[in-house]
């Protein structure tokens, strides 16, 4: 048996004279290049729309701020184990933890101003 394998077929929609077996497509030139452009661009919204997201962090809403911050590593090592999207769980978690101590500010500012539009969400 040789050791090397032959490759699989992409998927079972390619046909043998669609499929490179012997590698001899070309790279894209330059110029090939210089005139492709972003699937956002070229394709229609709504078929852009329907292809899965390919970036491993999520976008960050308008509300969220790039800080750096220390923690302990067993922390962050716990987090990184859950996997992808790890710093989005430590926000949900701090989200959580901040309530109660939201709803203090809260009453502490409408006490001092008497007034109560100034809320801290």
């Amino acid at each position: 048996m040789s050791p090397f394998a032959e490759p699989e077929h992409p998927s079972i929609t390619t046909s043998d004279e669609n499929w490179d077996w012997d590698g001899d497509i070309p790279e894209l030139t330059a110029e090939e290049l210089a005139t492709m452009r972003p699937a956002r661009e070229a394709l229609p919204p709504d078929v852009f729309a329907a292809l899965p997201s390919r970036s491993g962090q999520p976008e960050a809403t308008p509300h969220q701020e790039l800080v750096t911050l220390r923690l302990d590593s067993e922390v962050v090592e716990a987090f990184r184990a859950t996997g992808p999207g790890w710093e989005t769980r430590i926000n949900s978690i701090l989200a959580l933890a901040i309530r109660p101590l939201a709803r203090n500010l809260d009453v502490r500012r409408r006490s001092s101003s008497g007034r109560s539009d100034k809320r801290v969400n």
